[in-house]
């Protein structure tokens, strides 16, 4: 992969993104079968709700985090800023985009440096897994969380997604093995992510069982990077291909269940997939995650400024506090344990 093409590749990502319609069809997050039971009389102060949590060892105001999204280009570099801003702003935590560029050129590195407009949030670095099949390693993740500043790095599994990317790379071999060997001498938490289709319970429990600490669910019924890469391909049978997976992935309902529900469940389980209001999050809190993140559903506020964004977190926020108000939810871990989200009939 060139530099140039890898820079074209993550601009496109933005544009796609942004314009085109890239959601799966056929699948949902399932986050519409359920319905908070109303609480008329929920012996709560509204002012007094508590939704502060800790993650990666600091406190945040909300379970809320920006997902992965961009970085190493100009536009995306002015993206990560607004984002970076408006969640130290707002007590939220911060994922970057996938970094491998920040190593292969210095000058897109300080796309990725956003310590100077988040000093305190937890901020997790981000790099694909594959990478760890063409000549990555410990040292490479190592040197990526210094270059950042991070907390923490979350290697992304993007398997469906890279076979529809024209440039991708799908040896994905062996790759249990060198992410249990990062795990091991990586000084900070390892965490997985999925890029939108799910991730199972047998693959998270062997993730667990490999040394990963965190994972985000990132299931289906939000953006498909199938579709995002059929935008961008140049191969007209993969093009004609990608709409055979239209409902392809793990619901992210079904994901949150399956893992919260597992004997050894993560330490930290991130919520995201479809995730576009402060309702989606609180009934995925409600069905067993600790987090919930945002993608592309904040991307417009983003690549407006941090004034728009701050005023698209404050809105969430609010959804969720009047979700756990409506409730009689004091604090997360009432919401967590409340028995007033009741499965409608699909």
């Amino acid at each position: 992969m060139t530099e140039r093409s890898i820079h074209n590749r993550k601009d496109e990502h933005i544009h796609i993104t942004l314009n085109e319609q890239v959601q799966g069809k056929g699948i949902s997050t399932g986050l519409e079968y359920y319905r908070f039971e109303h609480q008329a009389l929920p012996e709560i102060s509204f002012a007094s709700i508590d939704t502060s949590t800790t993650f990666l060892d600091k406190q945040v105001k909300v379970p809320f985090l920006i997902s992965s999204m961009t970085g190493g280009t100009t536009r995306a570099h002015e993206i990560n800023r607004n984002l970076a801003s408006a969640a130290e702003q707002k007590g939220w935590a911060l994922g970057l985009g996938s970094s491998r560029v920040a190593l292969e050129n210095k000058t897109a590195a300080a796309s990725f440096q956003l310590r100077e407009q988040a000093p305190t949030i937890p901020i997790f670095a981000n790099i694909g897994a594959v990478q760890l099949n063409y000549g990555y390693g410990a040292e490479e993740c190592s040197e990526i969380v210094r270059l950042t500043g991070a907390d923490a790095i979350v290697l992304h599994l993007n398997s469906m997604q890279e076979v529809f990317q024209d440039e991708g790379d799908t040896d994905f071999s062996g790759l249990l093995i060198k992410i249990a060997r990062v795990a091991d001498k990586l000084n900070v938490p390892i965490g997985v992510k999925e890029v939108g289709f799910g991730i199972a319970p047998d693959t998270c429990s062997q993730l667990i069982e490999a040394g990963v600490q965190f994972i985000d669910t990132a299931g289906a019924g939000g953006t498909s990077w199938i579709e995002v890469e059929k935008y961008r391909s140049q191969d007209t049978i993969k093009q004609r291909a990608a709409s055979a997976f239209l409902d392809w992935g793990i619901p992210t309902v079904r994901s949150i269940e399956q893992l919260s529900g597992l004997p050894k469940p993560p330490k930290c389980l991130i919520a995201s997939g479809g995730i576009t209001n402060g309702v989606d999050a609180a009934k995925a809190i409600a069905l067993g995650a600790d987090m919930a993140g945002y993608g592309r559903s904040i991307l417009p506020e983003a690549v407006s400024s941090a004034e728009a964004l701050l005023e698209r977190f404050e809105q969430l926020e609010l959804e969720l506090r009047i979700s756990m108000f409506g409730i009689g939810a004091m604090n997360l871990e009432a919401l967590k344990n409340t028995d007033r989200l009741i499965r409608q009939n699909a």
